[in-house]
């Protein structure tokens, strides 16, 4: 192998060891994601207005796109049947549109990113605004920003689709027209980034991170020209002290959060399993679903639609127990119905919508800091325990209110909400769905081993290496000798200052050895050495080996020290990686006391002959 070779493979492995692997590629990815932020922003817009038009039409017989609520409408008993009829439509759309329409947006957004290499089909983009409006505009008890995240992921994926771009640079723009959406809907930029992060991208790197956050920028800037500026829900203030009581109380609030997420996630596939044993197509399980959404629309209005201004008084705090109970009970109910009827609508609204309420409950006993206080902390912290997004949960309920005095409830409220469904269930309300169709999703991130393990940590030292002025003959001694390392299938050939001139393979060994007769009986190894090895180097992370290694097909390096570059010191090989991921687990799982409290031993003086 020439000096070269050698200098320009080492010189690409410290390059590897920087801190980020960011390119001036992103900065292509950054101007498409600007301009994906600007086109979410306008998306989100649309979406808003389409669900007040269906308002219109099915509850006042109108054509305007104002806003409208359907509590105030003048149906009575009739008012059932709206929610089964905008049920009926998305069935019909999903059978014969698309069936990714179905559900709340962001599984379906994780399947594409998942599975389908970040593409979504341009159809889709229609499809699931369109069935969202019907579906929220008919009364489901829906919010609007799941199918808003979806569609502003289709148009960022279809942007994507007309450039040759990487799967990795398709899932970025997804996520930024994801999160644009989000950022418009709510007024909250850093929140859809963080749920981009703890959702959608799977990685916390610069390359995907900055033009999710630039998308999200631009679409909150553009909402401000297109829906008003925040906060959504506006809060009475609140004290910046709370006190040992206080906090005992959020710890109260966060397990009472994490209990209710539970039984909603479980509530919701408890559903959905009952509508799989029906011996009917699924086609027509919205409109069932829509039924009992007709019921407690009947029972109680408020569970009806987005319900944003059922939030905002339920955060104004001083609201009648009848409330609390018609969100906690109907909304609850209705809900879980009709997501587990595979209807197209967000889970983000009725989320904060049921932890307000139950932060309204638990304001009955628990002590006074202001109108709307537990309410805003159970709403975080019920976002925090179902989606399983504790960061999303803390600052989503900051921005929503701007009150930072809140800052330190929500971080233990949604924690320990959090910690409570990561003990119970196995899977969250995103994840379960995934979980339905066959494939497996982890949420944990964390740092790769193999990345703060180097080749030095696990190569082999005691190998045989051929020297380059020996024979086949002499070769085939070493190779079959008993005190040969087991398990040596790539033997490295040096010269007398054991620097690598080559490799050859046992079995290309074992087939000369066979035609020896055929042979010239003075054939040197280096002769028959492949003399353009792929190698590695001692000071080499792990991590940059086994890309090595997935790139070159080969599973076997001889490693060279890294000072003279040429000097052979051992052997790498696909074993050594997997043992060390086994450090990694014995680093896990083996329990050791460190540390260790001595009692003095207390010596019993001896009698003095005087006693």
């Amino acid at each position: 192998m020439s000096q070269l070779g050698h200098d320009r493979q080492h010189k690409s492995s410290l390059e590897d060891l920087g801190d980020f692997t960011t390119t001036i590629r992103i900065v292509p990815i950054m101007l498409m994601a600007v301009v994906i932020g600007a086109v979410g922003a306008c998306v989100a817009w649309f979406l808003l207005k389409l669900i007040s038009f269906f308002t219109n039409v099915f509850y006042y017989h109108r054509l305007s796109a104002g806003f409208a609520s359907p509590v105030g409408n003048h149906f009575g008993v009739y008012a059932i049947a709206v929610p089964v009829v905008g049920s009926l439509i998305v069935g019909l759309m999903a059978r014969y549109g698309s069936e990714q329409i179905r559900g709340h947006g962001i599984p379906e957004a994780i399947e594409s990113i998942l599975m389908n290499g970040s593409r979504i089909r341009p159809r889709l983009a229609i499809l699931k605004p369109l069935s969202a409006a019907i579906s929220i505009g008919s009364g489901g008890p829906f919010g609007a920003e799941g199918p808003i995240i979806m569609t502003g992921g289709a148009i960022g994926s279809i942007i994507a689709q007309f450039f040759h771009l990487t799967s990795m640079e398709r899932r970025t723009l997804l996520v930024a027209g994801a999160a644009a959406g989000m950022s418009a809907t709510f007024a909250a930029p850093l929140s859809a980034v963080l749920i981009g992060v703890e959702l959608l991208l799977f990685e916390w790197k610069p390359r995907s991170a900055i033009p999710v956050a630039l998308a999200s920028a631009t679409a909150c800037a553009v909402r401000r020209y297109l829906l008003g500026m925040g906060p959504l829900f506006p809060v009475p203030a609140h004290p910046s002290l709370i006190g040992p009581v206080g906090l005992l109380g959020c710890v109260i609030v966060g397990l009472l959060a994490g209990l209710l997420s539970a039984l909603l996630t479980l509530g919701v596939y408890g559903a959905e399993d009952l509508f799989k044993r029906l011996p009917i197509h699924w086609m027509w399980w919205p409109a069932i679903g829509g039924v009992f959404v007709g019921l407690g629309g009947y029972i109680f209005p408020q569970a009806l639609g987005v319900g944003y201004d059922t939030i905002g008084m339920l955060l104004q705090g001083d609201v009648p127990l009848k409330i609390f109970a018609g969100v906690l009970i109907v909304k609850s109910a209705i809900w879980m119905i009709s997501l587990g009827s595979g209807t197209s609508g967000g889970v983000l609204a009725p989320l904060l919508m049921m932890g307000a309420a139950l932060g309204g409950v638990e304001s009955l006993f628990l002590p006074h800091f202001g109108l709307g206080f537990w309410p805003l902390v159970s709403m975080g912290a019920i976002l925090a325990g179902t989606m399983r997004s504790p960061f999303t949960g803390i600052v989503f309920a900051i921005e929503l209110t701007h009150d930072l005095n809140m800052l330190l409830p929500l971080l233990v409220a949604c924690f320990l909400a959090h910690a409570f469904t990561v003990l119970t269930l196995k899977r969250s309300i995103l994840t379960e769905k995934i979980s339905r169709r066959g494939y497996h999703l982890s949420r944990e991130y964390s740092i790769d081993p193999l990345e703060i393990l180097f080749v030095r940590e696990v190569m082999r030292t005691k190998i045989v290496a051929l020297p380059g002025d020996g024979t086949l003959e002499e070769a085939g001694e070493l190779i079959h000798n008993d005190h040969r390392p087991r398990g040596q299938y790539l033997f490295p050939v040096v010269d007398s200052k054991s620097e690598l001139l080559g490799v050859v393979t046992r079995k290309h060994l074992m087939k000369l050895l066979e035609q020896m007769p055929g042979q010239a009986p003075g054939t040197r190894i280096s002769e028959i050495a492949s003399v353009e090895p792929v190698v590695a180097f001692a000071d080499e992370p792990l991590r940059v080996v086994v890309r090595r290694m997935a790139e070159s097909g080969l599973t076997r390096f001889p490693v060279l020290d890294p000072q003279s570059e040429r000097r052979l010191v051992g052997m790498i090989s696909l074993n050594d990686l997997l043992g060390a991921r086994i450090q990694n687990l014995e680093d896990e799982r083996a329990r050791e006391r460190v540390l260790r409290i001595r009692m003095p031993s207390v010596r019993q003086a001896k009698p003095s002959a005087d006693t």
